[in-house]
């Protein structure tokens, strides 16, 4: 490719894992077109912010970063550069250039395939300032040569991108546009490309994993992907997450069970359980078909980690609603849970029910889900004191007890606890037998057993 840009580019990438791939994607792109990469925001010629604009707090978090790297630039002086991309610029698009003047070019969801020419452009044009919001239709291939981390063991891949379900208080259609499933065959690329290059845990991510297929022609089917995955030699793990229980099918689970190498973890974002807040949700599935999932589940896969996440507050939530789902949680014991209070989004259905519920019992349903999640996590985590585990060893520890942190296959990063080891020797990248002699509320603890220690080069 011809090199068409100079200069160093730092990105700060916000909000989830599907961000942080179209981060990547920019990088890779502005790279191959000549830009070297700065960790450090003052070290650079050009600052990229990739937004999260999901939720009112990932919207404060979002301005919050711009205005700190407006005040870098403005502390460097007038030729750096300032971008803002990403879900909150395809949202807000000339608006939000208007509220953060600092701000030279605003470019939405649609455009990360085309940045570099963007970026050409900011270095050409002079002082005119432009935002570019285009139909979000953007879908990355094995083409698209991400720049991962230095020494990175797990990466994420995303199988689509877009959401037709129309959640009633979600504006996730909007910012990504309608469902994009990516070809098997491309998939398997990319896939085959991430192992090359030192990957040894692939997590499938879309923002509904289990519509995948549904848009394409021959309608590939989620379990065949799946197998065909565990296929590529050198791939240790393969997880799946944001596994939406409308679309979730036996053959899914099935493949799940039956593959060594897919991690018996399913991500299964239900939001509720009762069956008005659900209706009212629009999520098109009942809480009959939520327990039937979860007992289908745990029946093909009694070592099962199920992680889920929670909607309360919701308009309508009424208190024996709320208590329904309390009941819930203490019944299932999910392994893993997290729970958002609800934001009113301007533009969505949900923005205009009535009976709208204060922040401060919203904050108070949260609490309450959170104190009874803990006691289920530590008490979960205490029955696996006394078994082996595989760990993915991941980083040195801040603990001077233990050497090494990882995961092991129950847990996946940022999200769920992390495995606190001892008794090294290990290296980042390494997989390890330990075995684990105790636990917390969301972390283990173990010890490494020297018996059978794969080591990233194997």
């Amino acid at each position: 490719m011809k090199k068409l840009l100079s200069g160093k580019l730092h990105i700060l990438s916000l909000g989830c894992a599907k961000n942080q791939i179209d981060s990547e994607v920019m990088a890779g792109l502005a790279w191959a077109s000549g830009m070297t990469m700065a960790e450090r925001p003052q070290d650079a010629d050009v600052l990229l912010v990739n937004t999260c604009g999901f939720i009112r707090p990932a919207k404060e978090e979002s301005i919050e970063a711009i205005l700190t790297l407006a005040q870098i630039k403005k502390q460097q002086g007038h030729a750096m550069k300032l971008v803002v991309a990403g879900c909150l610029a395809q949202r807000y698009g000339k608006e939000l250039l208007a509220e953060i003047p600092e701000t030279d070019l605003l470019v939405g969801t649609g455009e990360v395939g085309r940045i570099a020419g963007h970026l050409r452009n900011l270095q050409t044009a002079g002082p005119k300032r432009a935002a570019v919001v285009s139909r979000p239709d953007f879908l990355m291939t094995s083409r698209h040569e991400r720049m991962l981390p230095s020494g990175a063991a797990v990466a994420y891949l995303k199988i689509s991108d877009g959401c037709s379900n129309r959640c009633a208080y979600c504006v996730i259609p909007s910012i990504r546009g309608r469902a994009r499933s990516r070809r098997p065959d491309d998939i398997l690329r990319e896939a085959e490309t991430l192992v090359a290059r030192g990957i040894r845990e692939i997590i499938l991510i879309g923002q509904d994993t289990t519509a995948y297929g549904r848009d394409l022609k021959n309608r590939p089917a989620l379990s065949g992907l799946l197998s065909d995955l565990s296929g590529i030699s050198g791939l240790r793990r393969l997880r799946l997450l944001y596994a939406h229980p409308a679309h979730l099918r036996t053959d899914v689970l099935e493949t799940i069970a039956a593959r060594e190498n897919i991690c018996r973890y399913i991500d299964l974002p239900i939001q509720h359980i009762d069956d008005a807040i659900l209706h009212a949700m629009n999520r098109r599935v009942s809480s009959k078909t939520i327990w039937e999932i979860i007992r289908q589940a745990r029946g093909l896969m009694p070592d099962l980690a199920l992680r889920t996440s929670l909607i309360v507050g919701f308009p309508g939530e009424t208190p024996k609603r709320f208590e329904r789902l309390l009941d819930f949680v203490g019944e299932t014991r999910f392994d893993h849970l997290g729970v958002f209070t609800y934001s009113r989004e301007e533009g969505t259905p949900a923005a205009n029910l009535p009976s709208r519920i204060s922040e401060k019992e919203k904050e108070r349903r949260q609490d309450a889900i959170m104190s009874e999640q803990a006691d289920i996590s530590h008490a979960v985590n205490r029955t696996l004191i006394g078994s082996v585990q595989e760990v993915l060893i991941e980083g040195l520890s801040d603990r001077s007890d233990f050497a090494w942190v990882g995961r092991c296959r129950r847990q996946a990063p940022d999200i769920d606890g992390i495995t606190y080891l001892k008794n090294g020797p290990a290296a980042i990248g390494d997989f390890v037998r330990c075995r684990i002699t105790g636990a917390d509320h969301y972390d283990l603890f173990g010890e490494i057993l020297f018996d059978n220690c794969e080591k990233k080069s194997l």
